[in-house]
């Protein structure tokens, strides 16, 4: 075909008006320059017809990504067997929390929350939640949109390149909606098996707001055969001392979703496997695509950088849970089922769910602390040395708080902590003798190139 053969611009931008619009007759010579070039009207006008369905509502029109697609989805899955709160059980989460409160107290100096903790329905949690998974999953879904817009770019004859431009930025939507309905699947999915707002270990509340969910607090203690209110004591005091933590430490919560975000950009997708999916790809039938992003087959193996990555995150989230293990712990020692309670949610954790296995496919990211057991025996360690008060305090700075290596070794931490307790220089470790190497080599250097020294100054002066 010649360029005199090919639609304009216009012809095109009219052309796909009429796919999109179902409306209004396609000019029959449109048609048969479509069939010129191997492409059936008919199919083409069904596909579009496909995307303008998943697109309803605005979806994908400045090309971004429509995260309408997941809050749907997620408040789908949430609502289809949640339950209302009863009086009952408000009355009874508000008692747990009120005694939970002041035991945590006893335990922790840092001080209560500003806001009256909730009971909250799944649905209410997916409302409270969704705008933090999506800023936690928006790199990947961009990532996966950019590619699929690219692979099928490449998968296209140079013949077909004006249509397949000019659709582009509807390719690139799918691509990001179908992500989108994805992670609502996820987090609707969760919605079921969360028992509290910070049940997951990252900060996927509103600052400051504590919450437990009776439906799946019923659920989680149903076979437990552990009285309700010593678990929803135990329960309370954990979700309090979480969210505790995060209101004090302000810098904490844009750490966490640094550390999650760097490591969520850092995911490419599997060109060679989408490249292929692109060579089949119908867009009027876009389950293969679902699926491939609903097992992960879209995202490499992990690069040694995306593995350290994850293990500095996983030190993160081991950290912040293992302070507030050893704080709940303090705090229901009254409990006579606290030992119980505890290695339950603490294996719980360490185990996940069918929904936290999901987003890993999904995203690439794992929730669970895998050093929870050793960062609880470092603040337990601390607690026992220097006290409450000051443990808490590394959680000041961003710079005093723990890091993997004394999670390694906690002994070192306890001799710092003490020494400084006693008012005495820390002993010297690794990164001192490293900057006092450094600190020398530039003296050394500066002697070597002949810089004037104090005396010789002067003499130049005079």
């Amino acid at each position: 075909m010649t360029d005199e053969d090919r639609p304009g611009d216009d012809d095109f931008q009219e052309l796909l008006r009429n796919l999109l619009g179902g409306q209004g007759a396609v000019d029959p010579a449109m048609m048969e320059q479509l069939r010129a070039m191997g492409v059936e009207p008919a199919m083409m006008q069904q596909a579009m017809r496909a995307m303008q369905g998943l697109f309803a509502g605005g979806a994908g029109a400045d090309g971004g990504i429509d995260w309408n697609a997941a809050k749907t989805q997620a408040l789908h899955l949430a609502n289809r067997d949640g339950l209302s709160i009863t009086d009952g059980s408000r009355g009874d989460l508000a008692q747990a929390f009120a005694l939970a409160n002041l035991w945590l107290s006893e335990a922790t100096s840092i001080s209560e929350l500003a806001s009256v903790p909730v009971a909250m329905t799944r649905g209410q949690w997916v409302e409270h939640t969704i705008a933090v998974w999506q800023q936690l999953a928006e790199p990947v879904a961009l990532s996966i949109a950019d590619a699929l817009t690219a692979a099928i770019d490449e998968q296209t004859p140079e013949e077909m390149k004006g249509i397949v431009a000019g659709a582009g930025r509807l390719m690139r939507s799918l691509g990001g909606s179908l992500f989108a309905a994805q992670l609502g699947q996820v987090i609707g999915r969760l919605s079921q098996e969360v028992v509290s707002g910070g049940d997951v270990g990252l900060p996927v509340m509103p600052d400051g707001e504590a919450a437990i969910l009776p439906q799946n607090f019923a659920d989680f203690g149903r076979d437990l055969d552990i009285e309700q209110d010593q678990l929803a004591l135990y329960l309370a005091t954990r979700e309090l001392a979480h969210a505790r933590l995060f209101r004090h430490a302000r810098w904490l919560r844009l750490h966490v979703i640094s550390q999650v975000t760097d490591f969520a950009r850092g995911i490419h997708v599997d060109t060679s496997a989408l490249e292929d999916l692109a060579t089949r790809f119908d867009p009027s039938n876009p389950q293969e695509l679902q699926a491939a992003l609903q097992s992960g087959a879209l995202l490499p193996a992990r690069t040694p950088a995306q593995t350290a990555a994850l293990a500095r995150l996983e030190n993160v989230l081991a950290t912040i849970e293992g302070w507030v293990e050893v704080v709940t712990d303090d705090a229901t020692g009254r409990l006579p089922a606290a030992g119980r309670i505890s290695e339950t949610v603490r294996r719980r954790r360490a185990v996940g769910g069918p929904a936290e296995d999901a987003l890993e496919s999904l995203v690439g990211l794992t929730l669970r602390p895998r050093r929870l057991r050793e960062a609880a025996a470092m603040w337990r360690a601390v607690t026992d040395a220097v006290g409450p008060a000051a443990r808490d305090a590394l959680w000041d700075y961003p710079d005093l708080m723990p890091t993997a290596e004394d999670i390694d070794d906690p002994a070192a931490l306890v001799a710092r902590l003490e020494a400084r307790a006693r008012g005495e220089e820390p002993p010297r470790d690794a990164l001192d003798d490293a900057l006092e190497e450094l600190l020398r080599g530039a003296d050394d250097e500066r002697a070597g190139h002949g810089e004037p020294g104090d005396d010789e100054a002067d003499a130049g002066e005079r």
